[in-house]
C-alpha cells in the first residue's frame, strides 16, 4: 500500500510543486541528491573518492518532451564527463544515463546518437556509461540500444531489475565476457503479469539472477541496501571464486553509508550512486517506494548519515 502510495505521489505534479516549496522537502533531498548544479556533483564525488568510494553520476533532469531538451541532457553528461576527467575523477567515477531523457520516447534512433556521443565521450575520459532501466515498456529498446552501444564501447553497461518476470533470461543473455550489469530490485510500479508482486518473490527473483551473474563471465553490480542479499553476494562471490576485483556493490548516497564503509574496508569495489540536478522529488519518491519498506530506508539513512 505505501509503495503504490509514493509511486503515484512521484507523478502527481501538485506534490511535486508542494514539496519544492517546503525546506523539509528539499532538506530532505539534499540527503539523497548531491546538489542542483554539477559543480556540487563534482565536490560530493571528491569527497566520496577520498574516502576510497567509487562513483556513478545520475543527472536529474526535467522529463524530456522536446528535441531541444534531449540535446541539453546530451550536452549535460558530454560537459561532466570533461569536468571528472579535468578533476582526475574518471580512474573511480562514471555516468548513469536514462534513454527517455534523451528522447527515446521521441525517437529512439535520436536516443541512440545521443547516447553514443556522451559514451564517446566517457571513454575520451577514460571511464564508462551505464543505461539505467526504466518501466518495462522500455526495456527491449533499452537493452537493443545496449547491444549496439557495446559494438563501439564494450564497457557500457545495463540495468536489470528482478521483481520482472522476464529478467532471469535477460540475465543469461547479458552474462557474457566484458559485459557489466547492474542488477537492481526495481523502483517502478508495473502490473502482475510482467512483475512479481510480492517483496518475497522480489527476493527470491534477486538471488536466482544473482547466481547467474556471479556463474557468468561479465561483471556483477550488486545493487541493493538489503542485508541478507549482499551476504548472499559475497557467500556466491566466494562460491564461484570471483575476486573482489571482479565485481563491485553499488549503494544509493546517503542511504547506509556505514555498509559502504564496511564493505570498502574489506576490500570490496563500492559505488555510490550519486543523482545531482534540480528534478529531485520524482527520484526521491521512488526511492521511498522502492522494496523492501522504502519508508524505513529512508528512516534509517536519516538516523545514520554522519
Amino acid at each position: 500500500m505505501l509503495r503504490s502510495l509514493f509511486l503515484a505521489a512521484a507523478g502527481s505534479a501538485r506534490l511535486e510543486r508542494l514539496a519544492e516549496s517546503v525546506p523539509a522537502g528539499k532538506g530532505l533531498a539534499r540527503r539523497f541528491v548531491a546538489g542542483d548544479s554539477a559543480d556540487e556533483a563534482l565536490r560530493v564525488s571528491r569527497e566520496l573518492a577520498d574516502d576510497g568510494l567509487s562513483v556513478v553520476l545520475d543527472h536529474l533532469s526535467v522529463g524530456t518532451g522536446t528535441v531541444e531538451q534531449a540535446a541539453a541532457v546530451r550536452d549535460e553528461y558530454v560537459a561532466v564527463l570533461g569536468r571528472l576527467r579535468d578533476a582526475g575523477l574518471t580512474p573511480v567515477a562514471e555516468v548513469s544515463v536514462r534513454l527517455s531523457a534523451l528522447g527515446m520516447r521521441i525517437d529512439d534512433k535520436m536516443a541512440y546518437e545521443y547516447a553514443h556521443a556522451i559514451c564517446a565521450a566517457a571513454a575520451e575520459a577514460g571511464t564508462a556509461v551505464t543505461l539505467d532501466a526504466e518501466d518495462h515498456t522500455t526495456t527491449d529498446t533499452t537493452l537493443e540500444t545496449l547491444l549496439e552501444l557495446r559494438r563501439d564501447f564494450p564497457r557500457t553497461g545495463g540495468v536489470l531489475q528482478a521483481q520482472l518476470r522476464r529478467t532471469e533470461g535477460d540475465c543469461r543473455e547479458l552474462a557474457t565476457a566484458g559485459s557489466r550489469v547492474r542488477l537492481c530490485k526495481g523502483a517502478y510500479a508495473e502490473p502482475e503479469s510482467v512483475a512479481f508482486s510480492s517483496a518475497l518473490d522480489v527476493d527470491k527473483s534477486y538471488v536466482r539472477c544473482l547466481n547467474i551473474l556471479m556463474s557468468g563471465a561479465g561483471y556483477p553490480m550488486v545493487a541493493t541496501h538489503d542485508p541478507r542479499l549482499i551476504a548472499i553476494a559475497e557467500d556466491r562471490a566466494r562460491w564461484f571464486d570471483r575476486s573482489t576485483g571482479e565485481y563491485e556493490f553499488q549503494l544509493l548516497y546517503g542511504v547506509r553509508p556505514e555498509e559502504q564503509a564496511r564493505l570498502a574496508a574489506g576490500g570490496h569495489t563500492v559505488r555510490v550512486y550519486l543523482p545531482y540536478g534540480e528534478q529531485w522529488y520524482g527520484y526521491l519518491m521512488r526511492r521511498i517506494a522502492e522494496r523492501p519498506a522504502g519508508v524505513g530506508v529512508v528512516a534509517r539513512a536519516v538516523t545514520s548519515r554522519k
